[in-house]
């Protein structure tokens, strides 16, 4: 915003006409009985050709309303797939606690701890399984906070093919068909 360029006002009218061809979509929200809470896990590792940091993001449903989801470049480069994987974790894994203690103040009910699905076996592993973590000592912080909500069953942490990865509509080009099926679902 500070010194904008016509790359950057070409990007802008792209977004606009975007949007502006988006008019027949909208959020319908009904009436639901899942109170689960459930989300999707995604980075995109060294996918900014600037400075090769990655993009995290996360998707957050409670039953199958799409409530909360964040997309951004991470603060450092990452080191490996696992490595900006675990970081998207962490701050996905930060919002579904902090939604769960808002739910819970404002009382509802919680039948099971929430659910994360990733795309990285690795990473997957890695939050369930102290054997990894000599190998991964440049992800320690990030690798305690989750698994430490994994070992207290505030979370729960599961696969899921990259085919089915939601999350991966924020982080990576997908083809007309996946782009179509994902928006729908969000």
């Amino acid at each position: 915003m500070h010194a904008p360029t016509n790359s950057h006002w070409a990007a802008v009218k792209r977004i606009l006409r975007y949007l502006k061809g988006m008019t027949s979509y909208s959020f319908h929200i009904t009436r639901g009985f899942s109170f689960a809470l459930h989300g999707f896990i995604d980075a995109n590792w060294a996918g900014s050709i600037d400075d090769r940091k990655s993009t995290g993001d996360y998707l957050v449903f409670f039953g199958q309303k799409l409530i909360s989801w964040k997309s951004s470049k991470q603060r450092m480069v990452a080191c490996s797939s696992i490595e900006a994987e675990y970081k998207a974790f962490t701050d996905g894994t930060a919002e579904v606690i902090w939604l769960q203690y808002l739910l819970t103040d404002l009382q509802v009910p919680s039948f099971s701890a929430p659910t994360i699905w990733c795309d990285q076996l690795g990473a997957t592993y890695l939050s369930t399984n102290p054997i990894f973590h000599a190998r991964t000592k440049h992800v320690e912080v990030d690798y305690h906070f989750v698994c430490d909500r994994v070992a207290k069953k505030e979370i729960q942490i599961h696969f899921v093919p990259f085919r089915d990865q939601l999350a991966d509509v924020f982080t990576k080009p997908l083809p007309i068909a996946s782009f179509t099926a994902f928006r729908f679902k969000l």
